[in-house]
């Protein structure tokens, strides 16, 4: 898996505080046309960083000539091809990504993290795939039972609100998301360097009666924690911002995360065809194209790309498989700071601090009951 490649990368980092991130190349709808591009513009944005571009070694090579010109201050010092002999596809099912694709290039980025030779890596692949590769591969952190995905939401004050779990875990227990809010308010502290970021629990209402038996129980455990539990939350308050962090199982945060995509880009497509109607309304929408552009640029659900695997040794990030350069990039960003940031050592202090009977040790589940 170019190993020689990999140790040489390595041997940088005692030069300069490089951040060495794994570039799945291969993942997502579109692949190498947009993860290079993205990959090369993020290394000419942020001069201590150092790419490991994984995949397949000819096509990755014929991207970065096309490719060389736009980023003149990228040179192959700030970057290494690490090869891979697979491709793990969308339509793959977790068996085939695990166990049969064993050359694939999710797979030697996540071994990268593993070997130390990289301190993040990211791919915009099959999600359940990346997820059973990565726990395979970087295993989860004592006292974590279930990785989960968690993404930062736009809200109305202007920031944002991180949400977990979106879809790693269907069934939880109130463990789990005791879990999940502990790994979400810490990476809350590091995207808005809030000391102490605020807890909600997705239900169905604000008392504390409300909710199923796992919710309810769930409540119980986070008001008894240190952690700055506001209380129950409702669906409105996630873009509200009135809390940091939003907790919830995972078949409920990816149907609501679908949800908000879907009514997004159906406002979007209503509101041009709107102002393409006469016109009247054409002339109207040139009048406001500015405050248009600037809410476009407030809700652009690119610049929220890139959602964290959290519970594993290692940071993982997760693009949209839809994501194009810019979004791309954002989500390299999200990679850049978790590692620069300590994200991983923040989670195990945070951990430990909360350790106690309600915080399951077992790590040894199978990374099929992941998804």
């Amino acid at each position: 898996m170019g190993s020689d490649a990999l140790s040489a990368s390595h041997a940088k980092k005692t030069v300069a505080p490089v951040t060495r991130i794994a570039v799945d190349c291969m993942g997502g709808d579109f692949g190498i046309p947009v993860t290079i591009p993205a990959s090369l513009e993020f290394a000419q944005l942020n001069s201590n960083v150092h790419l490991l571009l994984v995949g397949l070694q000819t096509p990755i090579e014929q991207a970065l000539v096309a490719a060389s010109g736009l980023f003149p201050t990228v040179g192959p010092d700030r970057y290494t091809i690490v090869p891979a002999t697979e491709v793990v596809t969308m339509s793959d099912s977790v068996e085939v990504a695990l166990r049969r694709k064993k050359g694939s290039s999710m797979r030697v980025a996540a071994q990268a993290v593993k070997d130390g030779l990289a301190d993040a890596c990211i791919s915009a692949g099959n999600t359940g795939a990346w997820m059973a590769i990565s726990r395979y591969v970087i295993k989860t952190m004592p006292g974590i039972d279930r990785p989960a995905i968690a993404a930062p939401l736009p809200n109305q004050k202007g920031g944002v609100t991180t949400m977990l779990d979106l879809g790693a875990n269907v069934d939880c227990t109130a463990e789990h998301l005791l879990q999940f809010a502990i790994m979400g308010s810490a990476l809350a502290q590091v995207q808005d360097m809030s000391k102490r970021p605020t807890v909600g629990l997705l239900n169905i209402g604000e008392e504390a009666i409300k909710g199923n038996d796992i919710v309810k129980k769930a409540g119980e455990l986070l008001r008894n924690s240190q952690l700055n539990f506001f209380g129950n939350v409702e669906g409105n308050d996630i873009f509200k911002g009135t809390v940091d962090v939003v907790v919830c199982d995972g078949f409920v945060g990816n149907s609501l995360l679908k949800a908000v995509e879907g009514m997004s880009s159906m406002l979007a497509s209503m509101i041009k065809e709107e102002f393409t109607r006469s016109v009247f309304t054409m002339a109207s929408g040139l009048l406001v194209k500015s405050v248009l552009n600037r809410l476009r640029s407030r809700v652009d659900n690119r610049r929220y790309n890139g959602a964290a695997l959290l519970g594993l040794q290692g940071v993982v990030i997760k693009s949209h498989g839809s994501a194009d350069a810019f979004a791309f990039r954002h989500a390299l960003q999200r990679a850049y700071e978790a590692a620069q940031s300590g994200l991983i050592d923040r989670i195990a202090a945070a951990v430990a601090n909360m350790a106690s009977p309600s915080l399951s040790t077992s790590t040894e589940t199978s990374a099929q009951e992941v998804i």
